[in-house]
């Protein structure tokens, strides 16, 4: 016997064999058991998903010898013959090469006589929105009052195409899409009847690129079997699909996360020596950042059998959720762009620049770095890293939130520097200057940065005093902790800084410490990176007892985040360029002069100057 392909060999003959699909042949299957047939039905999905096979074993149902049910027995002479094909009372027209009304006309003049051996005498017509309007047009009729012995099975991938008269006289049954899982079951299924061996990863391989359909998965499994000889394994398949290796796009994201440029291109260098086609690869990218973004809200939503697993949770703890969430939009926008690029490595080069020039920025503000000694003022500066930055920022805070003393500080008691004194000597050169150069918002001199050693609440006796430890700046003399520099203090990154940085202490004593977090800010930081956090303070505190709770996001207010406070540091160093510029003599003369107005969101404040 001539060899015969998957596709055909494996073909369903029952509803329990067909693969998905429940919602439709739960319907079916009760309407043949009570009897309640309609006269005509619409079979509607993608290619490959089952609709021509749904119709030959509904007709078999309606004629098998033994009754009409919804299991056919498969061994009378009608159900052997219509599972060959030669059933003279199923009647298969493909709409596609017979579009015309005349083919219509010749199908109503037949629809008249009775069936020749079966009960029914049945019409399934493929690829039905094929048919020109006038045959639609001819068949209203007859599809809406058909004989008693005539159904029509109808079968389409577009019915959109279909007019609304025609399906308003069917029973419409939509086919879904199969999911990667369901299909590599049945591909796992059809290999152990033929004791074939094969790879799981490889059917992952073949399930994917089916995109949801049974046929062409069937298709590309015989394709497989002839690549390998005869065996089926990942990285022929691979090859032969022209599949993106994981571990080549997880060295890509691992550049980009780094922000090395040419590291990327060289990765991008290493594709396109590989041969590895560009759509794939952005594909392959966006699906990468999909699975992170998943494990990191829901690691239990990740099957095991995973590609990459293991990676994948590795990336899920040193990528903050807004990368990810970045990197997949520039991912599906570039694979929308890769038609129009001027080649298709340009238009993969341009997305992951893309991915490098645009990050989200940071919930802790930037604050200016600590001045140099004997200097009254520093140029702002962003922190080398995210440590040193809410070092500064806890700094910011705790200057700002000190009481003002009676007398006056050292910076005010020193003279002017040569800057300050020529920007004091400067004045108004009349109305045309003012127009042509506008004042900058100025702030008022912030002051000066304690030394590290500073925070703790004992003054400082000289340079020969010892510094005290580290965990002395945790813990101040009353036994209190403070949370901004402890979260300073800590080797936190990515999510787990953010989480830190959204994280108040809700009550606190000698040996207890409880912690608290909003809803919100639960929702988006998986249980892993808590539990890292929780670990690190622990180390730090190994004589407390350290306890994390959801608390209500009001419950937060008394007792600030660093992240709110470092907000707030913002927000007043913003209203304080603000009033400085409503505040400026230049500024109200050229309001009222010019009959102009300032716009406070123009407003910045400006760095300061050495």
């Amino acid at each position: 016997m001539s060899y015969q392909v998957f596709a055909r060999k494996t073909r369903p003959r029952q509803f329990s064999e067909v693969v998905g699909q429940s919602h439709v042949l739960q319907a079916l299957a009760n309407g043949l058991d009570a009897n309640r047939v309609h006269h005509a039905f619409l079979f509607t999905g993608t290619r490959g998903v089952g609709k021509t096979t749904i119709a030959r074993i509904f007709s078999k149902a309606l004629n098998c010898e033994k009754g009409v049910s919804a299991t056919p027995c498969g061994e009378c002479a009608h159900c052997v013959d219509i599972d060959q094909g030669r059933f003279v009372d199923l009647i298969e027209i493909d709409a596609a090469s017979r579009t015309g009304v005349d083919d219509i006309r010749e199908l109503i003049e037949n629809v008249q006589y009775a069936p020749s051996r079966g009960r029914y005498k049945v019409y399934l017509i493929d690829e039905v929105h094929m048919l020109s309007n006038s045959a639609f047009n001819a068949l209203l009729k007859t599809l809406e009052e058909p004989p008693e012995h005539v159904k029509f099975l109808l079968a389409t991938t577009d019915p959109q195409k279909i007019p609304v008269t025609v399906l308003s006289r069917c029973l419409q049954f939509s086919l879904r899409r199969l999911s990667s899982a369901e299909i590599k079951t049945h591909l796992g299924n059809v290999l152990d009847a033929d004791a074939v061996e094969y790879e799981p990863a490889a059917l992952n391989l073949i399930a994917r690129a089916a995109d949801g359909s049974v046929r062409d998965s069937l298709s590309l499994l015989d394709q497989a079997l002839n690549f390998g000889a005869g065996r089926l394994a990942e990285s022929e398949t691979r090859t032969m699909l022209g599949t993106v290796d994981e571990s080549r796009v997880i060295e890509l994201l691992h550049a980009l996360l780094a922000g090395d440029a040419t590291k990327v291109f060289e990765q991008v260098d290493t594709l396109q020596t590989y041969g590895f086609d560009w759509r794939a690869s952005l594909q392959e990218l966006a699906t990468l950042c999909q699975r992170i973004a998943v494990y990191q809200q829901a690691p239990s939503a990740l099957p095991d059998d995973t590609p990459a697993l293991e990676a994948i949770q590795n990336l899920s703890t040193n990528i903050a959720a807004a990368d990810v969430q970045l990197f997949y939009q520039v991912a599906v926008a570039g694979l929308r762009d890769l038609d129009f690029a001027p080649e298709p490595r340009a238009g993969f080069e341009m997305a992951v620049l893309r991915m490098l020039a645009f990050r989200p920025a940071s919930a802790v503000v930037q604050p200016p770095a600590r001045p140099a000694a004997g200097r009254t003022t520093a140029k702002q500066a962003p922190s080398s890293t995210p440590a040193e930055a809410q070092a500064s920022a806890t700094k910011e805070v705790k200057d700002q939130a000190t009481p003002a003393k009676s007398e006056p500080t050292a910076a005010q008691q020193q003279p002017q520097t040569g800057t300050q004194a020529a920007a004091a000597s400067q004045a108004p050169a009349g109305a045309a200057k003012q127009a042509e150069a506008l004042p900058v918002a100025e702030e008022p001199l912030a002051p000066a940065y304690a030394e590290p050693a500073a925070v703790s609440n004992e003054p400082v006796a000289g340079s020969e005093q010892a510094q005290s430890t580290e965990d002395s700046h945790v813990q101040q003399a009353a036994g209190q902790v403070d949370w901004m520099v402890l979260v300073a203090s800590l080797p936190l990154k990515a999510m787990a800084l953010e989480l830190a940085n959204n994280t108040s202490i809700v009550s606190q004593s000698a040996d207890h410490l409880l912690l608290g977090i909003s809803q919100e800010t639960a929702m988006v930081c998986p249980e892993g990176i808590r539990q890292r956090m929780l670990e690190l303070v622990q180390q730090r505190l190994p004589n407390v007892k350290i306890e994390l709770s959801i608390v209500e996001a009001d419950s937060l207010v008394a007792n600030e985040t660093p992240a709110a406070k470092a907000a707030q540091v913002d927000a007043d160093r913003n209203q304080s360029a603000q009033d400085s510029i409503a505040r400026d003599p230049n500024v109200q003369q050229l309001v009222s002069g010019f009959d102009g107005h300032v716009e406070p969101e123009s407003i910045q404040p400006r760095e300061l100057s050495e």
